[in-house]
């Protein structure tokens, strides 16, 4: 291509290093070809806002046009419409919402009292002091008339949320400075939550659609597989089916950073929560990123501050990590049918329910030096175009790939090792089937853990020692592979409920011959066994509170493994402070579990049967 074409000048006898030699002039096609694209380039360059504008407001009209076209329809209230009128009013609140905080929100201001400080601040207190007050009369009434009157085995959730916060507190390292501020705050967002989620049926519709949406947008995957794996690809369907999840959702996540919509939603998360709780802006932000983004990244929003960040500080850091799991990996549990809804809303909740945990057990005694303004102005994506975005995206899912598939194979032989070992050693002694459960590493938790079990609400039984297996799993092992575990009772589940339904009717098969099926079927310990057709549900089936409750109690990165990837992102971020941060990462770990069964506790207050 000729330099001229390309918008760069050729050296030569009227030029010099590129730049025109005063008084020479350019003669033919190419002086003009030149002159026309300085011409475009400095006009674009003095008004590419205004071009601009004019662009967004020729789509804007476009859009509400087809808008108006596509409500006016006589399809019109179906699925898809209210999917578009979603959308149209979450971009209308965010480009007011921007608009507003660009050019109007510096300039508003609260109107000054004409009172001394010491009355604001005792007005303040009056006022914060009949706010508590209505909150907590607002709850206790709430759980009178509802849940103890509708559903009183919900009560015994509460002896979960009272006995871990009874325990935080006296096993604090500073019971003295305990500020109960962010533990009751936090209490209460997570109660609202739950309230909003399991209680409200327009709430609870809502989040079932969004997990339907989602669940919906993480298929597209499907395509991408097939056509690097073939259509054969669910023989392999964890590597090929569930791990390429990971890689749509990563791509995404990239292109949301990139336009701006999660660090519009992080911050204002954050600001939120350190508002009603009290919390520094640095650990804010931080539980806020957690709800979408990883362990080890989410600490990257707050990297300049880590240094300077006070023990309680980076305690909180630390349990946020770990009470939280990331947007890519909930995507790979979305697809081995963990309940997307539930998914969703343990994610949001468990992010308040860190701070208070750790804000019990390793409360503040020095002050923040953090600026908030600082804090909240976020980086922008550093990629050029969305383009360079989603490559980037796709790109980073592979390391998160291989150290998901490196440590199930790892964790799983290693199960699998302890598991023969103890069947070894339980062996010696007689503990053999059929007389006796074989001594296995989930036997062993199945009762530990059964207690706690317990006090979340899960239904006293076979249900107990199941869910506590999958707890003593998630943490001395990881919760992908106690996801899996509960994957295995929801399917039996849906296996169960499509044989009870075949009662009455009448089939004739390949294998089996004709069947008149009757629904019938037994237990073989904790097997199902039916009885029409040769078919045992390997570990029989949870009921479906057991399987709400677990859902939440597994929501996080809080095990063993965990507090070496910890240790290892936030000791490379702030080197200064890796002795701090080994002693913190043991209790944060814990925090990050009870922070957990605080959310499962609560699912399971106001749990009223629907999966």
């Amino acid at each position: 291509m000729s330099p001229w074409i390309s918008g760069t000048r050729p050296e030569n006898e009227k030029t010099k290093n590129g730049a025109p030699i005063p008084g020479v002039e350019f003669d033919g096609d190419t002086g003009f070809v030149y002159h026309l694209q300085t011409t475009v380039r400095t006009t674009y360059r003095s008004h590419s806002d205004v071009i601009w504008g004019c662009i967004y407001l020729i789509l804007f009209v476009l859009y509400f046009v087809y808008f108006g076209f596509a409500m006016a329809h006589e399809k019109f209230g179906d699925e898809g419409s209210i999917r578009l009128l979603v959308c149209t009013i979450l971009f209308l609140v965010g480009l007011c919402w921007h608009f507003l905080s660009k050019h109007i929100g510096h300039k508003l201001k609260l109107p000054e009292m004409p009172w001394e400080p010491e009355r604001k601040e005792k007005l303040a207190r009056i006022a914060y002091i009949a706010l508590v007050v209505a909150v907590v009369l607002f709850i206790i009434i709430y759980i009178i008339a509802e849940v103890a009157v509708n559903t009183t085995e919900n009560l015994i959730s509460l002896t979960g949320l009272v006995f871990f916060v009874f325990m935080f507190s006296i096993c604090s390292r500073n019971p003295a400075k305990i500020k109960w501020r962010p533990v009751f705050w936090g209490l209460v967002i997570q109660f609202f939550f739950a309230l909003l989620i399991l209680r409200w049926p327009f709430g609870y519709q809502a989040f079932l659609w969004l997990g339907a949406r989602v669940s919906e947008f993480l298929a597209y995957s499907d395509k991408g597989a097939i056509f690097v794996f073939g259509e054969k690809y669910t023989d392999h369907f964890f590597a090929f089916k569930v791990l390429t999840v990971i890689v749509f959702f990563s791509t995404a996540v990239s292109v949301l950073y990139y336009i701006g919509v999660m660090q519009f939603i992080i911050r204002y998360l954050a600001r939120f929560m350190s508002w009603s709780m009290g919390t520094s802006p640095t650990e804010s932000l931080n539980a806020a990123g957690n709800i979408f983004i990883g362990q080890s990244e989410a600490p990257l929003l707050i990297r300049p501050f880590l240094n300077d960040m006070t023990n309680s500080e980076l305690h909180a850091v630390l349990t946020g990590g770990f009470a939280t799991i990331a947007g890519s990996v909930m995507a790979a549990y979305i697809a081995i049918d963990v309940p997307a809804n539930h998914l969703l809303s343990a994610s949001v909740m468990s992010a308040p329910a860190a701070l208070a945990m750790s804000k019990l057990i390793c409360p503040e005694t020095e002050g923040s030096k953090s600026d908030p303004e600082k804090v909240y102005n976020m980086e922008q994506s550093p990629e050029r175009n969305v383009i360079e975005a989603a490559s980037n995206g796709a790109s980073q899912s592979v390391k998160l790939i291989g150290n998901i598939a490196a440590n199930l194979i790892a964790f799983i032989a290693v199960l699998e090792f302890i598991n023969a070992t103890l069947d070894w050693f339980g062996s010696r002694v007689g503990l053999e089937e059929p007389e006796f459960e074989r001594l296995t590493f989930q036997f062993i938790c199945s009762y530990v853990f059964y207690p706690v079990a317990v006090m979340m609400g899960v239904p006293v039984g076979s249900d107990c020692r199941k869910v506590g297996e999958l707890i003593g799993i998630k943490t001395f092992l990881n919760e992908f592979v106690a996801y899996g575990e509960l994957s295995t009772y929801v399917n039996n589940a849906k296996n169960l409920s499509w044989y009870e339904g075949l009662n009455g009717t009448s089939t004739n098969t390949l294998m089996w011959g004709q069947i008149n099926h009757t629904g019938a079927w037994h237990y073989n310990k904790w097997d199902i066994v039916y009885e029409d057709i040769n078919v045992t549900l390997t570990k029989g089936v949870l009921t479906d509170r057991a399987v709400v409750i677990s859902t939440y109690a597994l929501c996080g990165f809080s095990n063993i493994a965990s507090m070496g990837i910890m240790l290892g992102a936030l000791g490379a971020m702030a080197p200064t402070r890796k002795s701090d941060l080994s002693r913190l990462v043991v209790t944060a770990m814990i925090a990050g579990n009870v922070a957990c069964f605080m959310t499962a506790s609560i699912a399971g207050l106001f749990y009223e049967g629907n999966l």
